[in-house]
């Protein structure tokens, strides 16, 4: 598996040695966390938008994005589903 310098996960991602134990999808954990970084760089978006008219929204995603990582802390596969979902449908 190639490093690539533009994976924000590369870290994760990366060869592991000769005994690679990762298989060719990725997990929840991965997914969840490519999430959170796709929509840390929306809220990006929205905070830039002219004469606030995207905190709510940014708000709003932040929190999500909060939880989602409270998630991650906890281990709690139920929750990493559901803001996995919930992520995934954001724009």
């Amino acid at each position: 598996m190639a490093l690539n310098p533009d994976d924000p996960l590369h870290f994760i991602n990366g060869p592991v040695g000769d005994d690679d134990q990762r298989k060719s999808g990725t997990d929840l954990i991965t997914d969840l966390l490519y999430e959170i970084i796709r929509v840390k760089e929306i809220i990006k978006y929205y905070e830039a938008m002219p004469e606030d008219e995207g905190v709510l929204a940014a708000s709003i995603l932040t929190e999500l994005v909060s939880e989602a990582h409270r998630s991650l802390v906890d281990y709690d596969t139920v929750l990493m589903r559901k803001y996995y979902e919930l992520l995934l449908n954001c724009d």
